[in-house]
């Protein structure tokens, strides 16, 4: 009894052991490589799969997903004998997991092999400027070159990043105080143009007030010299609808002449010879005002007639006395002129009393 029930144990644990070598599960995106007496045979697929058993064997285990590999940093120099450390990331996945089993011993330490001498010739051709600035064309260069090499392994370089390009520490340094002057100049360009506009804006509202305050003085100019061209428009007209007589024109000029000797601008006049018989001839119509036809005064206006008189009288003793001053200041300013010498200048003209620029022209004649 003892001994049947050993065999039957160890029958059947064979068979669960072949049974468990002979069913063969794959799991979706894996490929199985199988081997049948050392030599390949076939590939197994996703799913259930039996294998012959003893005889059939999984060579390897293929994972047909996209893989990512990151290497570690990789001293390289560049065209300018720098030394900078660069680390790099790699994506692939394998298309063909017979010839990624047999055609390499191991693909994934041959890529990274790969990867460290094409980037090595890539950045010895650059700068230290052009490899900082110039990431993307070394990505497209490992790229095809990976890509083509690989291709015969079964693997399919997809992508390929340069994570990181530490240079030395003191080209650090140098490259910070660069970049630190760049932003100072750039700052010191924008406050420049910043001045700059602000003095253009000022310029320019300068520039608009002067034009408005101009067109402004112009404007009240226009304004001023059309209203007294109306005021003398109007005064013109009045004195021609009005019609004067000579005796008003010449009581006026009288009444003005006083004011104009009065001018603190009037320094020098020029005084004519017959100025005192212009004021004669005045006189002698003012005198014969009541021997004018048609200017007769009414018997109720004696009185205004007297004081008109009167007026006329202190009006003649004034312009009188004007002509005196301005015949002295002529002769002093002759004076002056000839250095001393005797003026040759206007003859003086005859003394003219007040009384005679108001006396009657016919009693002149009659005691003439």
């Amino acid at each position: 009894m003892t001994l049947i029930g050993v065999v039957v144990i160890a029958v059947a644990l064979i068979a669960v052991i072949t049974l468990a070598k002979a069913v063969r599960i794959v799991p979706q995106q894996r490929q199985d490589v199988v081997e049948r007496l050392g030599k390949y045979k076939r590939t197994l697929s996703p799913g259930l799969n039996l294998l012959v058993p003893f005889i059939d064997a999984v060579r390897t285990k293929v994972d047909m997903r996209e893989q990512v590999v990151s290497f570690p940093p990789q001293p390289v120099i560049t065209s300018d004998n720098l030394v900078v450390s660069i680390d790099t990331v790699l994506y692939f996945k394998v298309v063909d997991s017979v010839r990624a089993t047999y055609e390499i011993s191991s693909f994934l330490q041959a890529i990274e092999q790969l990867t460290v001498t094409t980037l090595r010739n890539v950045i010895g051709s650059l700068d230290l400027e052009r490899a900082l600035t110039s990431r993307d064309e070394i990505n497209r260069h490992l790229s095809g070159v990976l890509d083509e090499t690989t291709g015969r392994w079964g693997i399919k370089v997809t992508r390929v990043e340069i994570k990181a390009i530490e240079p030395p520490a003191s080209i650090r340094d140098s490259m910070e105080k660069q970049m630190r002057a760049e932003r100072d100049r750039r700052a010191a360009i924008l406050t420049a143009e910043g001045h700059k506009q602000s003095v253009i804006l000022t310029a320019e509202g300068d520039k608009q007030s002067a034009v408005l305050r101009a067109d402004g003085d112009r404007q009240a100019r226009i304004l001023q010299a059309e209203g007294q061209a109306k005021a003398i428009r109007t005064v013109f007209d009045a004195i021609h609808q009005a019609n004067p007589s000579q005796k008003v024109l010449a009581y006026q000029y009288l009444q003005a002449l006083p004011q104009i000797a009065q001018g603190s601008a009037n320094k020098v006049w020029i005084v004519p010879a017959e100025l005192t018989k212009a004021l004669e001839g005045m006189g002698g119509a003012l005198g014969g005002l009541s021997q004018m036809v048609g200017d007769l005064p009414a018997p109720e206006a004696a009185d205004q007639a007297s004081q008109v008189e009167r007026e006329a009288a202190e009006a003649a003793q004034a312009a009188a006395d004007a002509a005196q001053q301005i015949h002295d200041e002529v002769r002093v300013a002759e004076a002056q002129a000839t250095g001393g010498n005797k003026p040759q200048g206007l003859p003086a003209p005859e003394p003219v009393s007040p009384a005679s620029l108001v006396e009657d022209p016919a009693d002149r004649r009659e005691r003439g």
